[in-house]
C-alpha cells in the first residue's frame, strides 16, 4: 500500500501566480465562473430541449469548462472530444493543427461547441468548416470566455459566459505553455 503525506494544502485562491517566467494576477473568480456557466447552462437547457444535442469539447483548454457545463446541462445529450492547436507561448500561430478527430456521427444532430476561448475567432471558424465538411448543419458554440476587441473572423456565439478584454489569461483550463490549467480562478499576464 502507498501512502502520500501531504505537507501543505495548495492555494487555489491566491492574489498572483507566478507560471515559468511570467507573473499573473486574479481577474476571475472561481464563483463568478461558476455563476456564469449556470446562467448558459439554463439557456442551453432551455433552447434545445427535446433535440438531444452532442456537445463536442475542444482539447486541452476546454476540459474544466466542458466538465462544469456539463453537470448543469439537464437535457439528454452526448459529449465527445476533439483536440486542436492555435497557440505557442502567449501568441496565436495563426494555424490551427486538427490533432485528434471526431469519432462521432455529427449528421442530423445539433452540434454544440464547447471552447474555452475565443479570441480572433480562427480556431473556431475552422472546426465549424471540418464540422460542416462532416455533413454538421445545425451548429451551436459555446465559449467560456470572448475577447470581443481581438476577434477577426465572423463565427457564431451562441453562449457565451464572460467577456474579457484582449490580454493573455490562465487558469481554469488554460495555459501557458503547459502550465496554470489547474487553477480555479483565471489570472491575467502582468505587463512588464
Amino acid at each position: 500500500m502507498y501512502l502520500c503525506k501531504i505537507f501543505q494544502k495548495p492555494d487555489f485562491d491566491m492574489k498572483t501566480v507566478q507560471l515559468l517566467d511570467k507573473k499573473f494576477v486574479l481577474s476571475i473568480s472561481e464563483k463568478e465562473i461558476r455563476n456564469a456557466i449556470n446562467a448558459i447552462a439554463k439557456q442551453i437547457n432551455t433552447d434545445l430541449k427535446g433535440k438531444n444535442p452532442l456537445f463536442v469539447g475542444i482539447l486541452n483548454g476546454s476540459f474544466m469548462f466542458a466538465a462544469d457545463l456539463m453537470k448543469r446541462v439537464t437535457i439528454t445529450s452526448e459529449i465527445t472530444f476533439i483536440k486542436v492547436a492555435s497557440y505557442t507561448d502567449t501568441q496565436s500561430t495563426g494555424i490551427v493543427k486538427e490533432l485528434l478527430g471526431l469519432e462521432c456521427d455529427v449528421k442530423n444532430r445539433p452540434i454544440v461547441i464547447v471552447e474555452d476561448i475565443v479570441d480572433s475567432g480562427l480556431t473556431m471558424k475552422k472546426i465549424i468548416e471540418q464540422l460542416r465538411a462532416k455533413g454538421a448543419e445545425e451548429i451551436y458554440v459555446s465559449t467560456l470566455l470572448l475577447k470581443p476587441d481581438a476577434l477577426r473572423f465572423k463565427v457564431p456565439l451562441d453562449y457565451v459566459a464572460i467577456r474579457i478584454p484582449n490580454e493573455f489569461i490562465v487558469g481554469y483550463g488554460l495555459d501557458y505553455n503547459g502550465y496554470g490549467r489547474n487553477l480555479r480562478n483565471i489570472y491575467t499576464l502582468v505587463q512588464k
